[in-house]
């Protein structure tokens, strides 16, 4: 029998976050091998009038392949691909879901050459600005025990966050954009966090289920050499197959200048990428009022409410800030009482108070207004 759930996933994915149209080519890529997801999104994708092409990577099979990849090589794979990918008018990424540290033991100079040599020419450069893409990951078991949770737990907790009312959170969002577009100076503190930087004419974008699945956040990208201070990231980060926690950064004129954490010779690698893996391309403010506790995978930590992260590396186009790199880290701190706190400021007025809104214009985004609203 069918999970309903999954065909209510699969329309919010290709009518609301695609907005798939007749004769449009989508690529759907399984990462993770969710058939019956995959299925479901062909069968909207053909009623839509698209037409699809499945792409399907077993997780195995591709830690074998990087183990001993070359530059000759991912150029040669990122040729083909990224020709394909231009000819795409929407990307539907559907990602891991099984051993998250399937790649922990693939070597750092490998991954490093795969970041530069094959995702950014298809994915940075061509998928994320030029395609209308939405990723995701898909419930397993092996999620649900990085989450701490039982099967059947997780995958309620899962599609309660993957099918909420997105159309209403988007309509919530307005208020915060309105305030980030006015704002300049931006200052975040509490427990090892001191950090100061402007966004001043800067472009603020919400994120509202178009792009990822869960959502929920607005971002826009502190100007370039405008940051100074320290941060502290108090939520663990997965990143390439490996954990990093308690990640702490000093900023000097946009620069990260001072690095530590729990891994501390795999992080100055990270950000000794190329010249822009030690400046920043994000800021971003998460609101999704069902995700409350990190579970190491970025998709749905970055949405944390109550949280922001805050991301060494590449900016986006729709928000350029001139900051390019192979790398985009997505870094979070989650500032509820039980984490710590800690307040967010915009120009010198305090908006946010242990992650709960306090200025009125933005109390509609607080868990407990968001989830009064969701329509699902």
């Amino acid at each position: 029998m069918k999970d309903p759930r999954i065909q209510k996933l699969a329309e919010t994915l290709v009518h609301y976050a695609c907005a798939v149209q007749p004769g449009e080519r989508i690529l759907i890529e399984d990462r993770g091998l969710a058939p019956e997801l995959d299925a479901a999104i062909l069968g909207e994708v053909y009623k839509a009038g698209g037409i699809p092409q499945v792409a399907i990577t077993d997780l195995t099979v591709e830690r074998a392949l990087l183990m001993g990849c070359t530059q000759e090589q991912l150029t040669w794979m990122a040729k083909h691909d990224a020709a394909r990918m231009a000819e795409c008018a929407a990307y539907i990424g559907i990602r891991g879901g099984h051993n998250a540290y399937e790649q922990s033991d693939v070597p750092a100079d490998k991954k490093s050459l795969y970041r530069q040599h094959y995702a950014k020419p298809v994915h940075t450069d061509i998928r994320v600005p030029k395609t209308r893409w939405v990723v995701l990951r898909y419930p397993t078991s092996a999620m649900a025990q990085q989450a701490g949770m039982s099967t059947a737990a997780f995958e309620d907790f899962y599609f309660t966050v993957c099918t909420m009312d997105y159309s209403a959170m988007s309509k919530a969002m307005d208020a915060l954009v309105d305030r980030l577009h006015r704002t300049d100076r931006v200052r975040l503190t509490g427990p090892g966090t001191d950090l100061t930087f402007s966004i001043k004419g800067q472009p603020a974008i919400k994120c509202d289920g178009k792009l990822n699945i869960p959502d929920g956040e607005v971002f826009t990208a502190p100007l370039k050499d405008s940051i100074n201070g320290e941060i502290t990231f108090n939520t663990p980060s997965l990143y390439e197959g490996v954990t990093h926690e308690q990640v702490h950064l000093v900023f000097r004129d946009g620069r990260i200048v001072q690095e530590s954490g729990s891994q501390p010779g795999l992080l100055t690698k990270i950000l000794n990428t190329d010249e822009g893996a030690r400046g920043v391309g994000e800021f971003a403010i998460g609101v999704n009022p069902y995700i409350l506790e990190p579970m190491k995978d970025t998709l749905f930590d970055e949405k944390i409410a109550g949280s922001f992260h805050f991301t060494p590396g590449n900016c986006y186009d729709e928000c350029p800030n001139g900051n390019k790199s192979a790398i985009h880290w997505d870094l979070v701190q989650i500032q509820r009482p039980e984490y710590g706190g800690g307040n967010m400021y915009f120009d010198g007025e305090l908006v946010r108070q242990n992650g709960l809104f306090v200025s009125p214009d933005l109390e509609g985004l607080n868990p407990d207004q968001l989830k009064a609203g969701d329509t699902q």
